[in-house]
C-alpha cells in the first residue's frame, strides 16, 4: 500500500492535481507519524494493516466533517471532504455487498462454533482476520448479535 500511494501522489503532482496531492500528503504524514510511534516500540515500519487502518480511520474523520458540513449548509466545504473521501477510498479494498456480509458472518459462525452473543466476541475477530477493511464492523456487529441470538 505505501508503494501505491507513493506512486500516486508523484502522478498528483506531475498532473498539477492540488486537492489529491494534499490529501495523499496527508496519508504520507499519518503513517510517517505511526512509523515514528512504532519505531519507539522497537518494531519495523507500519504494516499493510496499520497504514489500512490508518486511511480507514481518515475516511471515517472526514465522513464525520461532511455530515456537519452539510448540515450547516457549507456547501463549498462539504464538496472538498467528499472530494477527499474519493480519493481516500481509492486505496482501500472494496467493501463486500450486504449480501457477501451475511454470508460472511454465517461462515465465520460455523468456522468458529459461536451458539451465543458470548461468543460474539470470536466472529468478530474471526471477520477481521478474513475480511480486513473489507466489512463496516459497526454496522456487522449487530448484524452478528442478530445472528447469534437467534
Amino acid at each position: 500500500m505505501r508503494e501505491e500511494i507513493s506512486e500516486g501522489l508523484k502522478t498528483a503532482l506531475k498532473a498539477r492535481d492540488l486537492r489529491r496531492t494534499a490529501t495523499l500528503r496527508a496519508i504520507n504524514a499519518a503513517i510517517k507519524d505511526k512509523d515514528i510511534a512504532i519505531r519507539q516500540e522497537n518494531r519495523g515500519p507500519a504494516t499493510n494493516e496499520e497504514i489500512l487502518s490508518i486511511v480507514q480511520k481518515m475516511v471515517k474523520q472526514r465522513e464525520e466533517s461532511f455530515a456537519i458540513y452539510a448540515q450547516a449548509g457549507r456547501a463549498d466545504l462539504a464538496t472538498v471532504e467528499k472530494e477527499e473521501i474519493d480519493i481516500l477510498n481509492e486505496f482501500l479494498p472494496k467493501g463486500l455487498s450486504e449480501d457477501e456480509v451475511e454470508a460472511a458472518i454465517q461462515a465465520a459462525i460455523a468456522t468458529t462454533g459461536a451458539v451465543g452473543a458470548k461468543d460474539m466476541g470470536k466472529v468478530i475477530a474471526q471477520l477481521k482476520a478474513d475480511y480486513p477493511g473489507r466489512i463496516d464492523f459497526g454496522r456487522a456487529s449487530g448484524k452478528v448479535k442478530a445472528a447469534l441470538s437467534v
